[in-house]
């Protein structure tokens, strides 16, 4: 490639990787060292499909087993644009538009594709609305979402906001499966960084508006607003099989997580407390049912 138009692809904001026919990967700008955590050393020459992005759709489908929009756009030469979550270097998902464009020579003939992909996960409102949440002591500090006294305190507004103007809301309680064993055997370094993950997987995958927070040990509440019970149900499954395709390494160690959980819309007559036992309640249902499923009530 000319140094002037990499100097200029390196220099976009958006990620940028080029494959051939084979989807080797043939270029990797800087945004996407940035946005996946892999540096251009560690995937030039690698196929796209091997375990490194591995696009998985908002059902948690594995993209690169027969749906790839690289391989489609290359194979009838189509523009297309989605939106897909892709693994990053942590293990967390992350959720990218991605548009994949077909790459020709100069007989037309089609050599490769390029896929250009966007962070969609507004980091720097939600940099910025950490900042305030720090200085209101809101925030956990392993796993950078609300604590619980963030939880406690947006139920009490957000139940205030149920019984004055019946603005629907949803909560889903989920906890980390087999977590204890996790820890007994690959230590806690490896159990915080799978805390870590389920937690940025499930901060960047809802609204701006909706809002996450870890409610002790391995479990985290969601709390999504202006959803009625088909939505919550929708949602909470979403969540849950994004997070069952992260799976988190260190060193040597890779461990696949999955969550139980439990959703539930609140009710007028509710206290955080009874929302948020009856979230725990259900969630327990999951677990008893054979773990890595939701339970509505």
């Amino acid at each position: 490639m000319e140094a002037r138009y990499k100097a200029i692809l390196d220099n976009l904001l958006d990620g940028v990787y080029s494959t051939d026919l084979e989807r080797t990967i043939t270029y990797w700008n800087r945004a996407a060292e940035r946005i996946t955590g892999y540096s251009a050393q560690e995937v030039l020459g690698r196929h796209c499909h091997d375990n490194i992005l591995v696009h998985v759709d908002g059902e948690g489908r594995n993209l690169c087993l027969g749906m790839c929009p690289m391989a489609h756009t290359m194979q009838d030469g189509q523009f297309r644009e989605t939106l897909v979550y892709l693994k990053h270097k942590d293990g967390h998902r992350i959720p990218v538009v991605v548009r994949t464009v077909p790459l020709r020579d100069d007989g037309g003939n089609i050599i490769g594709g390029v896929e250009i992909f966007q962070d969609a996960s507004e980091s720097l409102t939600k940099e910025e609305r950490l900042a305030i949440l720090e200085g209101l002591a809101y925030v956990d500090q392993l796993t950078r979402v609300g604590n619980r006294r963030f939880l406690d305190d947006t139920l009490e507004s957000i139940l205030e906001d149920l019984k004055a103007h019946r603005w629907p809301f949803g909560v889903i309680l989920f906890d980390i499966d087999r977590f204890k064993s996790v820890n007994d055997t690959y230590g806690h370094q490896l159990g915080d960084r799978v805390l870590q993950a389920v937690a940025s997987t499930l901060s960047s995958s809802i609204r701006s508006f909706d809002a996450v927070a870890r409610y002790g040990g391995e479990e985290f509440v969601v709390m999504l607003r202006n959803v009625d019970r088909e939505k919550l149900k929708r949602d909470a499954e979403r969540l849950r099989l994004l997070v069952s395709a992260t799976w988190v390494t260190l060193g040597d160690r890779e461990v696949n997580v999955t969550v139980s959980g439990g959703a539930t819309m609140a009710r007028p007559e509710d206290t955080p407390e009874s929302l948020l036992d009856r979230a725990d309640s259900l969630m327990y249902r999951s677990k008893e049912a054979g773990r890595n499923r939701i339970t509505l009530g």
